[in-house]
């Protein structure tokens, strides 16, 4: 199965609706499976004295408050059905994060099939009682947890109602840009061997080799933040991808999944023409007449492969010539 790639838009459409069009061009035109965004009530996620992150401070107004900055990201119903229209149109699926329940009860009415849990939610448990009662394919996010933590989660979802089977978890690392000796690619794959379960990757890093290296490692999904430009105020743009990016990192998945192959070890269609020329064959060292024995001073090995093999040269040693052969002729 390909490699389920969801371009995050997130909060990158600065609250509007033109910008959020754009960014479904770019993940469309980049060759995305799903774009998406966030959906949240600034009133229901964060209290008016919440602080921003370090990360936030440095990409918007240090002054504001996270619920005031939140609070004009904000897309309200109507908005979301034009952008699931407008996603429609140009063929990419729509995805959004839920960050509350009124979001999860909006996000179920517009039918949408999967749902994405960020990894601030990962031990809210209202909240995944919440979308596991849905029983929707869902992804699960887990930045900042530990393994004890993600099995709860796992369990709360599995409890209220959502199949095994339908749960995606993805390793992430919540700090934006993530430094390159914290992404620990590796508990990725500890964490698809400890539950038996689909794995994949969110990313925060700058680069794109760290996607590409997660799919060669088994990822099924990879998530990755985008932005019509790095330089525009907001909290994440700078820790995005760029349009020419995002298409780059695409094309990069894409390759590697055509290069992991079948894991059956046998010559490609496209070498075996070169068997014969670059393997080798057992030739005449020097002239051999008719009923002379084969020996180490008359037998050589020398491309091309088209002859008897040198790998039965312990067979041809000690028998006798039934022709005469001219020096380099094949044996």
């Amino acid at each position: 199965m390909s490699v389920f790639i969801i371009a995050e838009a997130g909060v990158n459409h600065n609250g509007s609706v033109e910008l959020a069009k754009k960014l479904i061009d770019v993940a469309s035109e980049a060759g995305a499976n799903a774009v998406k965004f966030q959906t949240f009530k600034a009133d229901a996620l964060v209290n008016k004295s919440a602080k921003k992150a370090e990360y936030q401070k440095q990409t918007t107004n240090a002054v504001e408050t996270q619920h005031e900055m939140l609070k004009r990201l904000e897309l309200d119903v109507e908005t979301h059905k034009e952008l699931m229209a407008y996603c429609d149109a140009k063929k990419i699926m729509f995805l959004s994060t839920p960050f509350d329940h009124e979001s999860i009860e909006l996000l179920n009415d517009l039918g949408l099939g999967i749902f994405k849990i960020p990894s601030g939610e990962i031990t809210n448990l209202p909240y995944l009682q919440h979308i596991g009662r849905l029983n929707k394919e869902v992804v699960l996010s887990t930045g900042m947890a530990d393994i004890g933590e993600i099995e709860d989660a796992l369990d709360i979802l599995v409890m209220a109602g959502t199949e095994k089977d339908n749960i995606t978890i993805l390793h992430a690392n919540t700090m934006y840009p993530t430094p390159m000796e914290d992404v620990n690619l590796k508990a990725m794959v500890t964490i698809g061997n400890t539950f038996d379960i689909a794995y994949g990757y969110s990313d925060h890093t700058l680069g794109v080799e760290v996607d590409i290296a997660a799919v060669a490692m088994g990822a099924s999904v990879i998530e990755k933040h985008f932005t019509l430009d790095k330089k525009m105020e907001g909290p994440d743009h700078k820790a995005s991808l760029s349009p020419d990016e995002l298409k780059a990192m695409i094309a990069g998945i894409r390759n590697i999944e055509l290069a992991l192959g079948s894991s059956v070890k046998k010559p490609s269609n496209s070498e075996k023409p070169n068997i014969e020329i670059a393997r080798k064959s057992l030739v005449a060292k020097k002239a051999i007449k008719e009923g002379e024995l084969f020996s180490e001073d008359n037998l050589a090995v020398k491309r091309p492969g088209n002859g008897i093999s040198p790998m039965r040269w312990g067979d041809v040693l000690g028998s006798y010539a039934k022709k005469s052969y001219q020096a380099d002729e094949l044996i």
